[in-house]
């Protein structure tokens, strides 16, 4: 016990009366120890983010509240700690770097400042030498020019650079204990592959204890020591990092690991020789370099898309992968007509939708459908599932009754029962959502489906129905796809042949194996040595 950071004992967390269940997490024993990586793993609703917030004394009371149990950090309960304690341990004994940096960080203070603002409540220090300090704990993440970005806002800065500043944050006081709660789950596979290395090597040099809360098992193996599997608020299985990745033996484990996209490519399949698509030398440039009536600082011009050509054929799934600003989602919105491209061709069936204006466009959308990354934002919460559904078909045309009995024909299709039709989009889960995304893009029997990241925000066991309910329906209806992706596990599924997209520019393209098995392109080369969890493939 004396060699042991935390030691969470029989603990309970209470939900509010009415909840799906009365606890979220229920009988919880885990411990840490210094220079220890714990990964908690489960899918959403499991209770691993509800247990960070417990031990950071974070729960929403007093209708999420610790019930029963006891959370021992270096001989003291947190349970029995008064808010003044744990106003003192937070930042300097036990930090905790959050999911989304965006929503954690202030957006109306500088990164300089709210680094300044946990030396000025925990440390008697001059604010030169506390400037100085945040500058050279941005250096430490490996920040590019930390005196510009010591006084830049959140919202300056890219998602990769925001989850350093957050780490910078967290590292400050060198803390005891971090807890990490999904902080590489929306990064690219470079940037997480940094981050994983920056939080182990400032591990090894403070001997701290990291617990890493994630659902990507790929950084549980490079990561990891041990690991607790979460269900529905019960740890199921613990062990090392080798026996519950290899050897796991509860149904539960078995499960997630069996649902984890696997890094060798599928045979590919017989490529048509029907063009159905083809994007020509497209250009999309952002800003003009002017000032706003001649005040300020000139915008800055982006080229997000320069001179892409891409030809999808007919049954056929083109992935299109590549890092955050890459231009996919850009290049995405234009081949839908979301967005004026300044230059090129868009060819379907022999037609140039560039050339189409809007009117001319309507009866060519039900040609080409979109499925959005994140479903919640593109469903409007205010009108029920089986009236978005039926919109489609009816402004195309069709009346009332046959495009709901279309609706309620997908609903079944996608997996989801009649009840969904009455219902609306807040009472779904995260994978229920976009099964309505994808039952609404196929609404009007498209050709083409362009999905844009359908599944990098959700758990692996959802997310590998989601991929398959794709398959079938491709297969079913002879679809095209251009899947957009930033995980090459799931590109080495799901994608026949993949184009890899650099600042707006196709570096490499060619068939999903021979891309994997010998890459042409640095780029393309750092992309694959970065994917986590290599060494170890269900």
């Amino acid at each position: 016990m004396t060699n042991t950071l935390l030691t969470i004992s029989n603990l309970d967390i209470s939900l509010p009366e009415g909840s799906e269940r009365s606890l979220a997490v229920e009988n919880l024993c885990v411990d840490l120890a210094p220079g220890e990586t714990l990964c908690i793993v489960g899918e959403s609703g499991s209770g691993k983010s509800l247990t960070a917030r417990a031990l950071m004394g974070l729960l929403p009371a007093p209708h999420v509240r610790v019930s029963k149990g006891s959370i021992n950090f270096c001989g003291e309960d947190l349970i029995q700690a008064s808010e003044r304690r744990l106003r003192e341990i937070r930042g300097s004994e036990i930090s905790m770097i959050f999911q989304e940096p965006m929503t954690a960080l202030n957006p109306v203070m500088t990164i300089g400042t709210q680094i300044d603002e946990i030396f000025r409540y925990h440390v008697a220090m001059p604010a030169k030498e506390r400037r100085q300090r945040a500058i050279q704990l941005l250096e430490d993440v490996q920040l590019p020019d930390p005196e510009k970005i010591v006084s830049a806002y959140p919202h300056e800065l890219s998602g990769g650079q925001r989850q350093r500043a957050m780490i910078a944050m967290a590292l400050s006081l060198e803390p005891k204990i971090i807890i990490a709660d999904e902080p590489t789950t929306a990064l690219d596979v470079t940037t997480q592959a940094q981050i994983l290395k920056l939080i182990s090597d400032m591990q090894a040099l403070h001997k701290t204890g990291v617990l890493f809360i994630t659902h990507d098992f790929g950084v549980v193996a490079d990561i990891a020591d041990r690991v607790a599997v979460m269900q529905n608020g019960r740890v199921v299985e613990t062990g090392s990092v080798d026996e519950v990745l290899n050897r796991p033996e509860h149904d539960y484990t078995k499960k997630l690991i069996s649902s984890v996209p696997s890094l060798i490519p599928r045979p590919p399949r017989t490529r048509s020789a029907d063009v159905v698509l083809a994007v020509q030398n497209v250009q999309k440039t952002f800003g003009d370099g002017k000032s706003f009536f001649g005040f300020g600082k000139p915008n800055r011009v982006v080229h997000a898309v320069k001179n892409v050509s891409l030809e999808l054929c007919r049954g056929e799934t083109l992935g299109v992968v590549g890092e955050s600003g890459s231009g996919k989602s850009t290049l995405a919105r234009c081949i839908i007509r979301l967005l004026e491209n300044d230059s090129g061709k868009i060819m379907l069936d022999g037609i140039n939708l560039c050339d189409l204006n809007r009117k001319e466009m309507r009866p060519w959308r039900a040609k080409i459908q979109m499925i959005f990354q994140d479903p919640y934002a593109s469903l409007n919460p205010r009108v029920k599932v089986g009236q978005i559904i039926a919109q489609g078909p009816m402004i195309q045309g069709a009346n009332k009754k046959e495009a709901e009995a279309r609706t309620r024909e997908l609903l079944e299709i996608v997996g989801l029962d009649e009840r969904a039709f009455n219902r609306y989009p807040h009472e779904f889960s995260g994978g229920q959502r976009q099964r309505i995304g994808i039952a609404r893009a196929l609404a009007l029997d498209p050709e083409i489906l362009v999905a844009d990241e359908p599944v990098s925000a959700l758990d692996v066991s959802i997310q590998a129905q989601i991929l398959k309910l794709l398959d079938e329906i491709r297969e079913r209806m002879n679809l095209s796809m251009v899947f957009i992706t930033h995980d090459l596990r799931v590109a080495a599924q799901v994608c026949d042949r993949l184009a890899v997209m650099r600042y707006g520019e196709i570096v490499e393209t060619g068939v999903t194996g021979q891309i994997f098995n010998a890459p042409q392109h640095s780029y393309t080369r750092d992309l694959l040595a970065a994917v986590p969890g290599q060494k170890w493939d269900r």
